[in-house]
């Protein structure tokens, strides 16, 4: 049988399938009745299921991270596809297709990684070339690098996100860096290797996606400038010599100040022109994928609108629907 992602179950339809189980919640209704509620997900995306009249005995019954075989019928609910889950049952790992979970196949992971190398190998500054080095070489901090998501739920929130991100943002810093002169077109490009590499180890991702204890309690600009420093120290004795002071200064700024403004999370505002363009890439990398995944995602096929996210303050505009000229509609960009 021909397996159903969740990109494309529609309203009402009856589900059999295999998920990656994950935020598995025991909650209680208005009326005191227990609910669970959990995400479920696949390689095209993820949605919320809910199981009715729950138990904690049934809540029990699997860990995040399971894969569960679940019966239950789609729904659309505030815009939203959702499921109301019948019955559920662990299903076996050695029943699993891997690819069947993975948004990123091994050959994406493998060229965007020979990319962002290639990248940073052309800089012409020796001292962020050897510290560039000192990550490349490190098989470990690349295995993690390599499989870590950007985020749990915003954007890239999926293995090799974090990897799919940087590139993408090093790939614009290698376009807007020329149009100004006045930007350190090196420092820049590091620093959008540099900025959000403390997520592989503020965030778990072995199977589902959480934060880890060091998450929580420091966050990855912090872990961030940690890796950096030891990176450093390498650098220095691959090089035989002290890196240079003022360099290490404005990458640990370039990473605590990337968010942009005190409410995002940032210690410090960016108070440099490459803080200030690393900032303004990173927003606009995270937010055209974020934006776009809810584009991508909104179940309403028949409007050229989604539904009002309360999160944005606004609905987001998906193209005026045309007819082509067999008469079936299509999506004008």
């Amino acid at each position: 049988m021909v397996r159903r992602f969740i990109n494309q179950l529609g309203e009402r339809e009856a589900v059999d399938e295999v998920f990656l189980v994950a935020e598995k919640q025991l909650r209680a209704n208005r009326n005191g009745n227990l609910y669970l509620q959990m995400r479920l997900s696949d390689k095209s995306g993820s949605l919320t299921a809910m199981l009715w009249n729950a138990t904690d005995q049934i809540y029990s019954r699997f860990d995040n991270g399971d894969y569960l075989r679940v019966q239950g019928t789609v729904q659309l609910y505030n815009g939203a596809m959702q499921m109301i889950v019948n019955k559920f049952e662990q299903e076996p790992t050695s029943e699993i297709d891997e690819a069947d979970f993975i948004t990123l196949a091994a050959a994406q992971v493998d060229r965007l990684a020979s990319r962002v190398g290639e990248m940073l190998r052309s800089m012409q500054n020796l001292s962020l070339r050897n510290l560039a080095e000192c990550f490349l070489m490190d098989d470990s901090f690349m295995s993690r690098f390599t499989k870590a998501p950007a985020g749990v739920k915003n954007h890239h929130a999926y293995h090799g996100g974090l990897l799919e991100h940087v590139a993408s943002l090093m790939e614009l810093v290698t376009l807007v860096a020329p149009r100004y002169p006045e930007l350190d077109p090196d420092l820049l490009l590091m620093g959008a290797f540099l900025h959000d590499l403390g997520k592989i180890d503020e965030l778990t991702y072995e199977r589902d996606l959480g934060y880890s204890d060091e998450g929580q309690l420091i966050g990855h600009l912090v872990i961030g400038v940690e890796l950096l420093n030891g990176k450093i120290r390498e650098a220095e004795n691959l090089a035989g010599e002290p890196f240079p002071r003022p360099l290490a200064l404005h990458l640990k700024h370039l990473i605590v100040s990337h968010h942009g403004e005190y409410a995002f999370g940032s210690p410090k505002l960016p108070m440099s022109l490459e803080a200030v363009a690393l900032h303004h890439l990173d927003n606009l990398d995270a937010k055209i994928h974020s934006l776009g995944q809810i584009i991508r995602d909104d179940a309403n096929t028949d409007s050229n609108w989604t539904p009002y996210q309360a999160a944005l303050g606004r609905k987001l505009y998906k193209g005026a629907l045309v007819e082509n000229e067999t008469g079936d509609a299509e999506t004008e960009e």
